[in-house]
């Protein structure tokens, strides 16, 4: 989410025990947002989330502008084990470049992904392993306070690789071929309706755009069916720095089927940027409990 883990939501509020297993009945979607959580589709769940947003970028001190669209992608497959998961991440965009600089304004079009990816997760750890929560059944309001033990988060690493085409203007000039990159996700359970997720994520190690960036995204299940997030990025290199903020609404049209819409801005003008975001997540569901 996003990207955000809306089955986690759902699975509580419908009081499902997934201790001894990811699978659950219902997506597990990591969007709306960019934040991914601790814990994998599950074994033989091939998932999709698609996105499509509109991007609209001013940078007050080289007087430019961009306004166009972006693809974002993820497919994901839970192999082998619950715990393991390969994903192939990606977003492509296309945008017309204003260059207010000159006189007539310089004006081309540009287009490329800013961002390829394959890699793998694992869950490593999880703190409801082998745990079985039993409601009280003598109190209304000890089954819905909040409980210090559920801030202890799952933990996941994540090591991809990415793969960047040179001339690329969403990227450093120098960077080109293969990079690695490497995470940790996390996540807790505040309520019985709200999650935290945590990503610290190395990007492109060893180039001249070595990204360190954080994620810190909050859910909130309205109902069974809506969700509502709130989330905050940071990006810190050599070659670009921004601090986003994103909010949204997801909503669980069937078991296997989420839409979501949401917006990311920021609050500075170097550059400037909003985007609105729509997206789908659908899940071809493979597993057999044997």
């Amino acid at each position: 989410m996003n990207r955000f883990f809306l089955f986690f939501f759902i699975v509580f509020i419908l009081k499902f025990d997934f201790g001894h297993s990811q699978y659950t009945e219902i997506i597990n979607s990591n969007r709306p947002g960019n934040s991914s959580g601790a814990f994998s589709v599950g074994k033989n769940i091939l998932q999709i989330e698609n996105g499509f947003y509109i991007t609209n970028e001013k940078h007050n001190l080289l007087n430019y502008e961009t306004k166009g669209f972006g693809l974002d992608f993820k497919l994901r497959y839970g192999l082998l084990y619950e715990k393991l998961e390969l994903i192939i991440d990606g977003v492509f965009q296309a945008d017309e470049f204003n260059d207010f600089r000159y006189n007539p304004t310089n004006t081309y079009n540009r287009k490329n992904f800013k961002k390829f990816q394959l890699g793998a997760k694992y869950l490593i750890f999880d703190p409801k392993k082998g745990l079985e929560d039993k409601p009280n059944v003598y109190s209304y309001w000890a089954n819905r306070k909040f409980n210090f033990k559920n801030l202890i988060p799952a933990i996941s690493a994540y090591i991809g690789v990415n793969f960047d085409t040179s001339n690329n203007p969403y990227t450093s000039s120098q960077i080109k071929g293969l990079s690695p990159s490497l995470a940790v996700f996390t996540q807790s359970n505040i309520t019985n309706r709200s999650v935290m997720i945590t990503n610290l994520m190395f990007e492109r190690i060893g180039t001249t755009q070595n990204d360190f960036e954080y994620i810190v995204s909050l859910t909130y299940a309205f109902n069974e069916n809506f969700i509502g997030f709130i989330e905050t990025h940071g990006i810190k290199s050599d070659f670009y720095a921004e601090n986003k903020f994103s909010f949204g609404l997801a909503h669980l049209f069937s078991d296997n089927l989420q839409i979501d819409l949401g917006t990311t801005l920021n609050f500075k003008g170097t550059p400037q940027i909003n985007y609105i975001n729509l997206g789908l997540s659908y899940r071809l569901n493979l597993y057999s409990d044997k």
